[in-house]
């Protein structure tokens, strides 16, 4: 055994990982509380974490906040799964078939840089607001990150091994789905991992902005207009927001690792 191999430290377990997150969470949240209690913060901008926590809890078994949450899941819900439905079969084609890509790059190029947010007053107008104006939003931003992951994936294919399918006579879309898309799927699975992350903020964002129907976001923008602002309920809010992305992305890199153990062996990364 080399001394580099025996110098180099242990990865660490996925309870030390944990403990270590946990432990981060509660120096901040203890942080928010000492400013708030010394007044380094203003208790009305910046409530205790104590109160902050305690009135998230409370809002779990109030009727009106489940309802505002059951919306932005399901708006969140169905623009990731349209995104996805979009977005894979779009890369794969374009990733695929280097004549469609060269055709359509400008005009893809063109649209991405374009903030989701930026297009609610023209979106509103064409198709209303409520939940089809947040779905289409949440698909528009969602859809990049699965499409780039995809083409991405793509390129990383084993040439070898497509081109031993075409020596048995394997037509173009057997090799696609033999070869291209078993192998690309952890780049895919990545990109659904990143757009879930844009697909909240997007739901939150545009709910805020349109300040109408249900929604956690639009429980967060009355708080926010109250005579005086209900600090206190936007933080508590914003709260249950940040829980729920960081609970979706954990169960998603799970997934992840468990179902491409082989491609996270390759790159040398722990589970």
């Amino acid at each position: 055994m080399s001394a580099q191999t025996l110098s180099r430290p242990r990865p660490a377990t996925s309870a030390t990982r944990w403990s270590r997150r946990a432990a981060g969470a509660l120096a901040f949240a203890a942080l928010i509380e000492l400013l708030s209690r010394t007044g380094l913060a203003d208790p009305a901008f910046l409530p205790p974490a104590s109160e902050i926590i305690g009135r998230a809890a409370a809002l779990a078994f109030d009727p009106a906040f489940q309802a505002h949450a059951v919306t932005s899941l399901l708006a969140w819900t169905i623009g990731l799964g349209v995104a996805a439905a979009i977005a894979v079969p779009l890369g794969l084609l374009l990733g695929s078939v280097p004549i469609i890509d060269a055709a359509t790059r400008s005009v893809v190029e063109f649209l991405r840089p374009i903030p989701s947010v930026a297009l609610i007053p023209l979106v509103a107008l064409v198709i209303g607001t409520g939940l089809q104006l947040r779905v289409t939003l949440v698909v528009y931003a969602a859809l990049w990150p699965i499409l780039y992951n995809t083409m991405y994936g793509l390129r990383g294919v084993d040439p070898v091994a497509k081109e031993s399918l075409r020596a048995y006579g394997f037509g173009p879309l057997a090799v696609l789905l033999r070869v291209s898309l078993p192998s690309s799927a952890p780049f895919i699975t990545t990109g659904i991992r990143l757009a879930a992350g844009v697909a909240l903020i997007l739901t939150v964002s545009t709910e805020i902005v349109a300040g109408r129907g249900e929604g956690i976001g639009v429980f967060i923008f009355f708080a926010g207009i109250a005579v005086p602002a209900r600090m206190t309920d936007i933080l508590a809010g914003v709260f249950w927001v940040g829980l729920f992305g960081v609970a979706v992305n954990a169960l998603l890199v799970a997934v992840e690792r468990r179902a491409f153990r082989w491609h996270h062996a390759r790159l040398g990364e722990t589970r």
